[in-house]
């Protein structure tokens, strides 16, 4: 039999201290995923990068973290969950000081590396340990305490970044991480409960080829548009290193008794297909809003620190949702309120196909507002659901694969949306200017609204910015509707789920 095991003889005072030692560690990561990118430009000049060199900063950081995420369960077993848990804060603390007061690009390269390693497993942790210390009636509670981090924190990122870069330089986005860091290890060792460490068999094989696919499929994604994708030998090379890695791995994960990951758990239905969800829903989420940023900015023309306002509805929403749930999951079928959450982003991303280039800065915000309350709805019960039917030995590597599910799917839906967006531009302004010729009736109309001839010097010059704009415009639509659709592929897998009831305090089920 599975069920949740939790640490019954807490008090109240001291499971809400746990959960605030945990909250501050799991949001600092989150929030170095996202607060970084409004900063690149900032970092060019003071590193000496071309922009094609500077987006390192940020593979190099989304490379070691999704590498060493699936490791959790492993290193909680090896070392123990509080021993880990310090020695990971005490790292990403270090790892950020040195990002602050790096002088070139392969410094805060490799320093960023050591931020993501340290940093990988502190999302997975933060869900294990709260897991642990809630009873299942409280952990629709919980759950949303700690998804208001791990969804708002990514969201309200370039917010906070564009603002610490305009105020003050873009090595305090670093140096921010420290004070936290200090709070958060203190709260730790006071609070936080060690586990009984195990002597573990170290899969040198397994975790070889679990480290090379994982690495050079995060590498492709981050890099593919850049590189033109299949156009590139490098990129070629890598997904197939990718592929063949990921096939040993799983083929050999699925034989070997003692895999470096237990791929066994996906046998476990609830957390099988939660885990598919997250993933897809981040690829449709992440990617929306890694090109929201670049409309409101390049073709809108919004300052930084306005984009960052603009866009913070979304994380504010976000988190008045997931505060509402905890009560619902008491009352309702988790999976009705999954589904909700779903449909909502869907609506919100809907909405915004529906954009031209004079959408009112206002009706941005609401429909961000409108898909941050149905993450709330969706994220928090899912996050419940995933593990509530796994042996409580194996809470912390499902939430570490839970975590990897979240961060494969962000990196997906940047690189997909990504390139849909820049190709779409080239196709766009193709199939538009094919339909301008001299007797074209919607020309001649153009050229008297700016009192033009053809014949005028300025005439091609505005035309081809104008002919840009608007192929902007319809490819931001296109990977509007592209969201909306994937939103939509999430709902229908709410029916795969098995209900579990978040009212009781005892859960027995079959694994």
């Amino acid at each position: 039999m599975s069920g949740h095991a939790f640490e019954n003889n807490l008090t109240n005072t001291q499971r809400w201290l746990i959960t605030v030692a945990v909250m501050l560690v799991a949001v600092i990561e989150v929030l170095d995923m996202t607060i970084v990118n409004v900063a690149l430009p900032n970092m060019m000049g003071s590193l000496g990068a071309n922009a094609d060199q500077i987006t390192w900063v940020l593979t190099s950081y989304l490379v070691s973290s999704a590498v060493c995420m699936p490791l959790t369960g492993f290193l909680v077993n090896r070392i123990g969950r509080k021993r880990l848990l310090l020695i990971n804060i005490v790292g990403f603390l270090l790892a950020s000081m040195m990002c602050g007061m790096a002088t070139s690009l392969s410094e805060i390269v490799l320093f960023r590396t050591l931020q993501g390693i340290f940093g990988a497993t502190l999302v997975p942790l933060s869900q294990y340990v709260l897991r642990d210390t809630f009873p299942l009636e409280e952990q629709g509670k919980a759950m949303a305490i700690w998804g208001i981090g791990i969804m708002a924190g990514p969201v309200l990122g370039p917010t906070i970044g564009g603002y610490i870069t305009e105020s003050l330089s873009w090595r305090w986005i670093f140096y921010l991480n420290i004070p936290v860091c200090i709070i958060a290890f203190v709260m730790a060792i006071i609070v936080i409960r060690e586990t009984p460490r195990k002597k573990q068999h170290i899969d040198y094989m397994g975790l070889f080829w679990m480290v090379l696919g994982i690495g050079t499929l995060q590498i492709f994604l981050d890099r593919g548009n850049q590189e033109n994708w299949l156009d590139s030998n490098v990129i070629i090379t890598l997904v197939a290193t990718s592929i063949i890695s990921l096939g040993i791995f799983i083929v050999r994960g699925l034989i070997v008794e003692r895999n470096i990951v237990n791929l066994w758990l996906f046998k476990n239905r609830n957390f099988c297909i939660a885990t598919t969800m997250l993933t897809l829903y981040c690829i449709s989420m992440f990617g929306l809003m890694a090109v929201q940023p670049l409309m409101l900015e390049s073709l809108l023309d919004y300052p930084t620190s306005f984009a960052g306002l603009v866009m913070a509805p979304r994380g504010i929403s976000c988190a008045i949702g997931m505060a509402m749930i905890a009560n619902l999951m008491k009352r309702m079928d988790v999976r009705w309120l999954i589904a909700f959450g779903g449909l909502l982003s869907a609506f919100g991303s809907y909405r915004m196909c529906q954009y031209g280039l004079d959408v009112d800065a206002s009706r941005i915000m609401l429909d961000g507002a409108i898909q941050g309350f149905g993450m709330g709805f969706f994220f928090v019960p899912l996050s419940a659901i995933s593990l509530s039917t796994l042996d409580s030995h194996a809470t912390a590597e499902g939430s570490g694969l839970f975590s990897f599910g979240r961060s494969i799917g962000s990196s997906i839906g940047i690189s997909i949306l990504g390139t849909v967006f820049a190709r779409g531009v080239q196709i766009n302004w193709n199939r538009l200017g094919g339909h301008l010729s001299p007797g074209s009736p919607a020309l001649s109309q153009w050229l008297q609204t700016y009192h033009l001839t053809l014949t005028d010097s300025l005439t091609p010059q505005l035309l081809g910015a104008e002919l840009s704009r608007q192929a902007s415009m319809i490819s931001f639509v296109n990977c509007f509707w592209l969201s909306a659709i994937g939103f939509m592929l999430v709902v229908p897998l709410v029916l795969l789920l098995k209900p579990i009831d978040f009212t009781q305090t005892k859960l027995a089920m079959g694994h």
